[in-house]
């Protein structure tokens, strides 16, 4: 299921091997991991996603796969993000079923809208500040397009694209459900400590 709002959602580095991160990542208090790693192989791939799996089980954290229905299916994992060139989440629950988890990617209110249509359980949502971790066509959306988002829909919102500790906080403010990071924890000096440095920031909001 997906984690009681807020959490954090730590997203894999294609540079980096992921399970060492990913325990340092659910160390530190993430709730959510999403295996992403567009150049490794389907045996690769599967075999990361059954070692994170079993990391997952361990912390009580949900685990996701990107892009992938057959890698969620194959190691059990508990759902799939699909960005929208991806397969349609229509089509990825006819494949899944009901009991696993669809997240899909948006960048603007209408995908946003059409996601939740379409049967999308979360919508990743961004990027909403300057981001070096993936490339983009198109400029950072600001975190008020995140407050005009959560007004349309009624998914949870996991917001990402250069979030880090300071501003984190702010976008549970604006109606996200979660923040998602790619290198705020991989590259950091010390992944374990800025993973709980985050996890504070966005638990801290709500109390």
């Amino acid at each position: 299921m997906i984690p009681q709002a807020p959490f954090l959602c730590f997203i894999t580095d294609d540079a980096l091997s992921p399970v060492a991160l990913t325990e340092q990542a659910l160390r530190g208090g993430a709730a959510m991991i999403q295996l992403r790693h567009k150049s490794a192989s389907s045996n690769q791939l599967f075999s990361w996603a059954v070692e994170i799996r079993k990391l997952c089980r361990n912390y009580g954290a949900t685990l996701i796969i990107n892009d992938r229905a057959d890698i969620a299916l194959a190691s059990q994992a508990d759902g799939v993000h699909l960005g929208q060139q991806d397969l349609p989440a229509a089509a990825a629950r006819k494949l899944l079923g009901k009991k696993y988890i669809i997240g899909v990617s948006a960048s603007s209110p209408s995908e946003a809208v059409q996601a939740e249509r379409d049967g999308a359980d979360y919508i990743g949502f961004g990027h909403i500040f300057p981001t070096s971790s993936k490339e983009k066509a198109f400029l950072p959306l600001g975190p008020e397009s995140l407050g005009q988002v959560a007004s349309l829909v009624t998914l949870p919102i996991i917001a990402i694209g250069g979030i880090h500790a300071e501003n984190a906080a702010s976008l549970i403010s604006l109606g996200a459900s979660a923040v998602a990071v790619i290198s705020a924890i991989s590259r950091a000096t010390n992944p374990l400590q800025t993973a709980l440095e985050l996890t504070e920031a966005i638990k801290r909001r709500v109390e």
